[in-house]
């Protein structure tokens, strides 16, 4: 009997969708909780006072070494790709992934330099084997029920952002509240428990994601689907391609490194032509990348090299809209610890109180009862993966209780030592005052992309349905629309000021409208290049669409590193204006294009 066939996986089914499909759910939740917990830590842990246990850094440096942190992050999918689909298997890839993140956690909790690098060395290659492998066992059980697909996805995508809610809710609550190792030391104990769930419950997939075959296979022997000629990669252009990774992951690694070290260690202590060694080395290194794609892209027929212009058009203004929306975890989490009034008084911090427990347990409670319907499932045959998915669980909800008990006790000038349990009686309602975590702005994005996302999802199914082109421009509008609305809220702000009392509502809007931003673009860019791009070519486009994923996240640092410059100069809001500006610009360019790109994408909406 075949074990990789769909009709296997879906005689063990929850709500319509294999019981594999949530074992995957519950694994990503745990990698997403632990990712984006930490993130929400990183840039605060690095600025934070001595006094606060942090390293009292210049926001330049922390927001460098953030920047080169996310754009490794995106490249080293490539890597783990690779060795997924050539060598180990998906499942051997997200296990090792899943191992080398709990790692990288638990050393950060250390705290010291050594264990700080060392932990964010190990979440690189991690994320790298890790991330790009799960949705590929996805497309493996749902390969015979194509109709099926994107409500897995869709379920799967919940999960992501499941994951990434709580982990910025909790570890970004304890980071602040109680300690920065404690935080993080969370991230790396709910990556440990996906890892554990995952490895005991792994012959749920059947053969999905063993070892690859080293037989040669068989569609190598096939005609191309366009009957295009094969183009394979010459030695002289694998040369470039090693030389532009070698410059390029230098540049990553050793760019922060030279700042935050002021010059002590500087393997770019040179000139050429004027230019100082840093940027003549990544100008370099991208001059030689655009060389090769313009090179590899006129090689191919007319119809599959317009395509590929497409995707590389949209490759480009992705770069600008990561830069941007990546401010989140930095400069924007500055914003709210600094220069935001986040103290809440009387009924406010009451009705606070209320909505966040809301957040906090409902979906909790819905995710919960998955977990109660996976159990009765899965149980007879995976009883220890259920109980360790369980205990993570108990956990979780024994975190969140915790926190909000903490709370009420805060908000009512109440000590946990007192023997009375009457924090909701009048007389302490009144005196009532919440200070809300920094971080906590953060899970605004996974809220309203919960909310939200059914309803792009119905738009892009309907008749309305706009073009990608239109798409990508409304998703930079609404990008910009973000930054102006923070920029007006800091516009009173004076040059030079370190702290401020800016209402919150001005977070609230930018998150909002940053959200609905990346409905119109994040999850549409990917489909785009499966779409335009030929099978045979996917591997090349993916790992351009990734390069300018992770260019963005770099310059997302890079925007970062120049707000303290800014601020002292010309005030904190006029930061915020360019990049609205920026924002703007390129939204507009995505709409001037429409004309060229639509015809270059030759019917594929």
């Amino acid at each position: 009997m075949k074990t990789n066939t769909t009709d296997q996986f879906f005689e063990s089914n929850v709500l319509g969708h294999p019981s594999g499909l949530y074992v995957l759910f519950f694994t990503e939740m745990w990698e997403r909780f632990s990712y984006y917990g930490m993130r929400a830590l990183l840039v605060m842990f690095f600025t934070s006072s001595l006094l606060e246990g942090g390293w009292n850094w210049p926001r330049e440096h922390a927001m460098a070494i953030f920047g080169s942190y996310v754009g490794l992050v995106y490249l080293s999918t490539m890597l783990g790709g690779y060795f997924a689909d050539k060598k180990i298997g998906y499942r051997w890839a997200v296990l090792i992934g899943a191992l080398l993140m709990s790692l990288g956690h638990g050393a950060m909790a250390l705290e010291t330099p050594f264990f700080i690098y060392t932990g964010l060395t190990l979440l690189v290659f991690g994320s790298g084997f890790f991330k790009p492998n799960m949705t590929s066992i996805i497309s493996e059980m749902y390969k015979d029920r194509p109709e099926k697909k994107d409500g897995a996805y869709t379920l799967f995508y919940m999960g992501v952002n499941a994951g990434a809610f709580f982990g910025i809710l909790l570890c970004g609550y304890l980071g602040e509240k109680v300690g920065w190792s404690v935080g993080f030391g969370l991230a790396g104990i709910f990556m440990l428990f996906g890892l554990i769930q995952f490895w005991l419950s792994q012959s749920i997939f059947g053969d999905i994601g063993l070892k690859p075959s080293t037989k040669k296979k068989e569609l190598i022997k096939t005609p191309n689907e366009d009957n295009s000629k094969p183009n394979p990669f010459p030695k002289w252009q694998l040369a470039l391609i090693t030389i532009t990774t070698i410059l390029g992951l230098s540049w990553l690694v050793f760019e922060p490194v030279a700042l935050i070290s002021k010059g002590a260690v500087n393997i770019f202590d040179f000139e050429i032509f004027g230019m100082q060694g840093n940027n003549a080395t990544i100008l370099f290194a991208l001059v030689l990348f655009l060389f090769l794609l313009v090179y590899r892209i006129q090689c191919y027929d007319p119809v599959t090299k317009e395509k590929m212009i497409a995707v590389s058009f949209f490759a480009f203004l992705t770069i600008f809209f990561w830069a941007i929306f990546e401010q989140a975890p930095g400069t924007l989490t500055i914003f709210a610890r600094d220069y935001t009034d986040r103290v809440l008084e009387g009924n406010a911090s009451i009705v606070f109180l209320t909505v966040d427990a809301l957040m906090t347990f409902v979906p909790l409670g819905i995710i919960t009862w998955v977990l109660y319907l996976l159990f009765k499932q899965t149980f007879e045959k995976y009883a220890m993966a259920n109980l360790v998915l369980s205990l993570s669980f108990v956990m979780l909800w024994g975190i969140a209780l915790w926190k909000l008990i903490k709370d009420i006790y805060s908000a009512g000038h109440l000590s946990l030592s007192d023997s009375t349990l009457d924090f909701l009686a009048i007389e302490k309602v009144t005196e009532s005052l919440t200070e809300i975590q920094a971080s906590w702005f953060g899970i605004l994005n996974s809220l309203f992309i919960i909310t939200l996302a059914p309803l792009f999802s119905k738009w892009w199914e309907s008749k309305y349905n706009p073009s990608a082109n239109v798409k990508f421009g409304l998703g930079m509008f609404l990008l910009g629309l973000g930054m102006a609305c923070v920029a007006i809220g800091a516009n009173g702000i004076e040059p030079g000021a370190k702290s401020a009392s800016v209402g919150m509502i001005w977070l609230v809007l930018v998150f909002f409208f940053h959200t609905m931003g990346e409905l119109c673009i994040s999850p549409v860019g990917l489909s785009y290049v499966s779409k335009l791009v030929p099978p045979r070519m996917i591997a090349f486009m993916f790992g351009v669409w990734y390069l300018a994923v992770a260019i963005g996240m770099k310059g997302a640092g890079k925007f970062g590193e120049n707000i303290d410059k800014i601020a002292d100069q010309n005030g904190i809001s006029y930061f915020f204006w360019i990049l609205t500006i920026v924002s703007l610009i390129m939204g507009l360019i995505a709409i001037a294009f429409q004309p060229v790109i639509k015809k270059y994408m030759h019917g594929v909406r």
